[in-house]
């Protein structure tokens, strides 16, 4: 599970809208939308809307944990992530309690970079992906409980920031991938990630599964650019909560849909509404019966037909085959289908051998 916020500017009248942190829109009265999605799958999970001077985790996390606690643990997710502002005690402390697995990157305070600069003439460091090397060791900051697991990431500063003034170097790095830049030792620059972590994987593990997080930010852009989270107003909370959740469950509708027929990626909708919803309708009624032809206009109307009659034979084909199952299960069953791609170092459900093959195209 991850979880973020996002800022939305708002105009004119309405409910909590509180002037508070607005990268775009400076001084602009907005709301937060606290949100917690699988990331990987594009797959929203809750939104809570916020006044927009509640950014900070503290304010989400009362609605986060009533969220997980009204779950059976069958249901619950096996890692929480999230950026600096979720890398408090309040929120691993919490965890913790809960037994569970936690990935947060923590600010670096004059204690953390210290304890990077003992351990940065030592051997201990392995590569960590993408250019990155990084180790494992143990650190107890002075407003934490106990000591915990960090994973220190550097990488050589591009050369253009190594070469550029003290003030523009610090500022390009600002700019790159969750990274801040210090000087240590024979005036060699680098970047800096520091990462506290319940988890138990090697360091590369580690350090892949935050880069991970990135693709949080896609979904922050598709649900305000192509949804609408940034474009409907109402003048009371409620309506606005109300709102962004049903933006979201849409959203997670279309996706899944869209898997169905292309299953190895996600498509955003800025390419996939027009690619599988926009076509010319005729209807047409002879000797009683009534038929609705439709023709697509776009370049790849061939595949999308094929690809629209492989989904409506599987769902066909599903409906037979799962008759003996409640509709829970039959969902269940079709989600495990619908990311199979992204499941796919387990075993297929047998239940699905023949849809797969059928998918696939086979006979």
């Amino acid at each position: 599970m991850d979880m973020d916020g996002t800022v939305k500017p708002l105009y004119g009248r309405q409910e909590q809208a509180v002037r508070g942190y607005n990268p775009t829109k400076h001084g602009r009265p907005s709301h937060v939308y606290q949100t917690y999605f699988i990331a990987a799958i594009r797959v929203v999970l809750d939104v809570e809307v916020q006044p927009g001077n509640q950014t900070a985790s503290l304010y989400a996390q009362p609605g986060l944990w009533a969220w997980l606690d009204r779950r059976p643990r069958e249901q619950w997710p096996k890692l929480v992530r999230g950026d600096i502002s979720w890398g408090t005690e309040k929120m691993m402390v919490e965890s913790e309690k809960r037994s569970l697995r936690y990935l947060f990157k923590i600010r670096q305070t004059t204690k953390v970079k210290r304890h990077i600069a003992g351990l940065f003439g030592g051997d201990e460091w392995v590569p960590a992906g993408a250019g990155w090397e990084g180790l494992s060791s143990e650190l107890q900051l002075s407003g934490w409980s106990r000591k915990r697991r960090v994973v220190i990431l550097r990488r050589p500063a591009p050369e253009a920031a190594a070469t550029a003034p003290a003030g523009k170097a610090k500022a390009k790095g600002q700019a790159e991938l969750f990274a801040d830049m210090e000087v240590l030792r024979a005036g060699q620059l680098y970047e800096y990630v520091v990462l506290v972590t319940g988890l138990e994987e090697a360091v590369l593990g580690v350090a892949q599964l935050y880069r991970d997080r990135a693709e949080a930010e896609n979904v922050f852009d598709e649900l305000k650019n192509q949804w609408g989270w940034s474009g409907f107003t109402t003048h009371d909370h409620q309506r606005s909560q109300i709102m962004a959740q049903i933006i979201a469950l849409v959203y997670n509708w279309w996706s899944m849909f869209t898997r169905l027929a292309i299953p190895n990626r996600h498509t955003e909708a800025t390419t996939s509404r027009p690619l599988l919803l926009q076509g010319i309708g005729r209807q047409t009624t002879h000797a009683n019966q009534t038929t609705l032809t439709i023709t697509s206009n776009h370049a790849k109307a061939e595949p999308v037909r094929r690809a629209l009659e492989a989904v409506s034979h599987l769902l066909q084909r599903f409906a037979q085959t799962a008759a003996q199952l409640t509709p829970k299960q039959r969902w269940g069953r079709l989600l495990r289908f619908i990311f199979r791609d992204w499941l796919g170092a387990r075993s297929p459900d047998p239940l699905f051998l023949p849809l797969t093959a059928l998918a696939d195209g086979q006979t």
